[in-house]
C-alpha cells in the first residue's frame, strides 16, 4: 500500500512536518496581527486625539474645532471632547452601531477623572453598557486642564481587518502545502527510485542473477549505496563460484573414494552418500530382507545406533560390521554446529580384502602343496603297486594306470589353471571377441546340462528377454564361465530343487543370471568365493568327495573383467544363491 511504501512515508513525514511548522507559525501570525491592528489602532486614535486637543488649546471657536475634528478623524470612530465644566461634544460616525456615551457615565468614570486630574492619557478596551458593544477608548487630557478628549470606536473594525489577514494567511498556509506535497513526492520519487531498483536487483540476486548492475544516477550516498551494492554482487557472484567450485571438488573426490562416506543430520537422515556407502546400504537390506527405496532409504539399525553413541558422547566411534561374508570397518566422527553436534559423518572401509590378502599368502603355498599332494601320493603308491607286482593280473594293473592316468590329468588341469590364471592376473589373456547370436548360444549351453539336471531330479529353467540378436564376446570363454556356474548350482542343489538361468541382452549391455535354491553360500565365505582354491563344504555339495581345483569361479571372474564386465554373487545359507554376470555392448569390436 501507498502509506507503507518508502515514498509514502517519505513524503507523509516531510507533509506533517511542513503541516506542523505552518501550524505554529499560523498560530503565531494572528496573534501578531492582532495585537499589531490593535496596536495601530489605538496609535491612529491616540494621534486623533492628540490632534484634536491641539486644535481645542489653540482655538476657542467651537465651530472651528467640529469641523476641523470632523476632517481628521476616522469615519468610522467617534471623538468626544469633555469640558471641564460638564459641556460634551461628540462627533457624528458612519458605524451606526457606535452609539453615543452617556454623559453621566463620562462624568462618573473613574479611568477618566484620573486621566483629567492626572493629566495623563490612556487606552482602554471597554463595553458600553447600553448595548454591550465591545469599543477601543483613547484619552487625551487637555494640558490647560480645561478638558479630555476622547476617541473611540468599535472593535469590529480590527475584527474585520484581523479576518482578512487570517484568510491571506490560510490561502497562504494552503499553497504552502499544496507545494509542500508536490516537492515531497518530487522528492522522495527522487531519493526512492534508485532504491526500488536496488530491490529489483537484490530480488535478481536471490534468483541467482549475479551479473545484474544497479544504475548510477547521483554522486550522493543513494551513489555510494549503489556502488558498493555493484561491488557486493561482483564479490557474491566470486564467492558463490568458487563455493560452487569447491563443492564440485568437494563432490568428486567423495564420488570418487573407494571408501564408502555417507553425511547423516541428527535425525538420522542420511544427506550424502557416494557409490560405495550406497552399495553398502544396498547390501545390508538384502541381507536383512528389505526393499531398498533410492528416493527415502532409511538408515541401517547398526549405523543408527554408532550415531546415538557418537550424538551422545560427541566423541569419535570406531566399529566392525559385518555384512554378506564381506568385512568392514567404519568411523563415525561428529559434525559441530559451534558446540552443538548436529550430525556425523561415517566413513566405511571394506577390509576384506586387506584381511582375505594376509591370509592367502599364507595359504596359497599350502593349498597348491595341497592339492598337489594327493595325486603325487597317489602316483607314487599305484606306481610302487606296480613295480613290487602287487597287482598280479592284467586288469589290477590296467586299473591301477587307470588311476594314475586320471590323477595326472587332475595335476596337468590344476597347473594349466594356475598357469590361466596366472596369465590373466599379468593382463596376457587373450579373447577372442566375435559378434554372436545370444539365442543360439544360450540355447547350447542350455543343452549341455538339461541331461545331467534330469538325472539328479532338479529343475532347470531357462529365461530369455532378448531385444538384440547379437552380442560381442568371447564364446569358448564365457561357455567356460557358465559351465562353471551352472555346474556349481547343480552340485548344490538338492532333489526337486531349481536352477534358473535369466538371460537379458539390451543395447548397452548383456545381463546373465544363475539363481539356485540349493544349500547357499555361508555369509562368512562369500567374500572368498572369487579367491583361488575356494572350495564349498563338502557336506553341502550332492556327494561328498571334492570336484573341481577350486579355480573355476577365480578364472570366471577374471574372464568377465577381461570383458571389461563385473561378476557378482548373492547368498542365504539354506535359501540359494545368484551369480550374475553383466558384459558391456558399448564397444566396438
Amino acid at each position: 500500500m501507498f502509506w507503507r511504501s518508502v515514498v509514502g512515508k517519505l513524503a507523509i513525514t516531510i507533509l506533517l512536518l511542513v503541516s506542523f511548522v505552518l501550524f505554529i507559525l499560523t498560530i503565531l501570525l494572528l496573534e501578531f496581527f492582532e495585537g499589531f491592528h490593535i496596536q495601530e489602532a489605538e496609535k491612529g486614535m491616540m494621534q486623533t486625539a492628540t490632534k484634536v486637543s491641539v486644535l481645542v488649546e489653540q482655538h476657542d471657536e467651537k465651530a472651528l474645532i467640529m469641523e476641523t475634528t470632523e476632517r481628521v478623524k476616522n469615519p468610522a470612530s467617534r471623538v468626544v471632547i469633555l469640558y471641564k465644566d460638564g459641556t460634551i461634544w461628540a462627533s457624528d460616525t458612519t458605524n451606526k452601531e457606535l452609539l453615543e456615551l452617556d454623559a453621566n457615565w463620562l462624568q462618573n468614570n473613574e479611568a477618566i477623572n484620573q486621566a483629567m486630574t492626572n493629566s495623563e492619557p490612556f487606552n482602554k478596551q471597554i463595553i458600553i453598557p447600553e448595548n454591550d458593544v465591545e469599543i477601543m477608548i483613547v484619552a487625551d487630557p487637555l494640558e490647560t486642564k480645561k478638558g479630555i478628549v476622547l476617541v473611540y470606536q468599535s472593535l469590529d473594525v480590527v475584527d474585520q481587518t484581523k479576518a482578512e489577514t487570517t484568510k491571506i494567511i490560510f490561502v497562504a498556509a494552503g499553497i504552502a502545502i499544496i507545494l509542500t506535497t508536490v516537492f515531497a513526492f518530487f522528492l522522495s520519487t527522487r531519493i526512492t527510485s534508485p532504491l526500488i531498483k536496488m530491490r529489483e536487483a537484490a530480488f535478481d540476486l536471490t534468483r541467482g542473477e549475479f551479473n545484474t548492475k544497479v544504475p548510477i544516477l547521483t554522486h550522493d550516498e543513494i551513489g555510494e549505496l549503489a556502488i558498493a551494492f555493484n561491488r557486493m554482487g561482483r564479490q557474491l557472484k566470486f564467492h558463490i563460484n568458487a563455493l560452487r567450485q569447491e563443492k564440485e571438488q568437494l563432490s568428486g573426490i567423495v564420488t570418487s573414494m573407494a571408501d564408502g562416506v555417507i553425511t547423516l543430520n541428527r535425525t538420522g537422515e542420511m544427506i550424502i552418500t557416494n557409490p560405495p556407502a550406497k552399495k553398502f546400504i544396498q547390501d545390508w537390506y538384502y541381507e536383512n530382507g528389505r526393499v531398498f527405496d533410492e528416493m527415502n532409504p532409511l538408515l541401517p539399525e547398526e549405523l543408527n545406533q554408532i550415531l546415538q553413541k557418537v550424538i551422545n558422547g560427541e566423541k569419535e566411534v570406531l566399529q566392525e560390521l559385518s555384512l554378506q561374508g564381506r568385512n568392514w570397518v567404519m568411523i563415525m566422527t561428529p559434525l559441530y554446529d559451534q558446540s552443538y553436534v548436529r550430525g556425523a559423518v561415517a566413513v566405511i572401509r571394506d577390509m576384506t580384502e586387506e584381511r582375505q590378502m594376509d591370509k592367502l599368502r599364507k595359504d596359497f603355498i599350502a593349498n597348491v602343496s595341497h592339492e598337489l599332494r594327493t595325486p603325487i601320493a597317489l602316483l607314487q603308491g599305484y606306481s610302487e603297486a606296480i613295480v613290487d607286482d602287487i597287482a598280479d593280473t592284467k586288469e589290477a594293473k590296467n586299473e591301477l594306470a587307470q588311476i594314475i592316468h586320471e590323477e595326472s590329468l587332475r595335476m596337468g588341469r590344476l597347473v594349466n589353471e594356475l598357469l590361466d590364471i596366472g596369465r590373466m592376473e599379468a593382463g596376457h589373456i587373450q579373447l577372442q571377441l566375435e559378434s554372436q547370436n545370444v539365442d543360439n548360444f544360450v540355447n547350447r549351453v542350455f543343452k549341455k546340462f538339461e541331461r545331467a539336471a534330469a538325472e539328479n531330479n532338479i529343475h532347470l529353467q531357462l529365461t530369455k528377454k532378448i531385444r538384440k540378436d547379437e552380442a560381442v564376446f568371447d564364446a569358448d570363454r564365457l561357455e567356460q564361465v557358465l559351465t562353471n556356474l551352472i555346474d556349481n548350482a547343480l552340485n548344490h542343489t538338492s532333489d526337486n530343487g531349481n536352477v534358473h538361468i535369466f538371460v537379458e541382452n539390451i543395447e548397452e549391455m548383456l545381463y546373465i543370471e544363475v539363481t539356485d535354491n540349493g544349500s547357499g553360500i555361508p555369509e562368512e565365505d562369500l567374500s572368498f568365493v572369487f579367491e583361488r582354491f575356494y572350495k564349498a563344504d563338502k557336506s553341502r555339495t550332492r556327494n561328498n568327495k571334492k570336484k573341481g581345483t577350486g579355480l573355476g569361479l577365480a578364472i570366471a571372474k577374471h574372464i568377465i573383467e577381461a570383458h571389461a564386465g563385473t561378476i557378482a554373487v548373492k547368498s542365504k545359507q539354506n535359501e540359494g544363491t545368484a551369480f550374475s554376470l553383466t558384459i558391456p555392448q558399448n564397444k566396438k569390436e
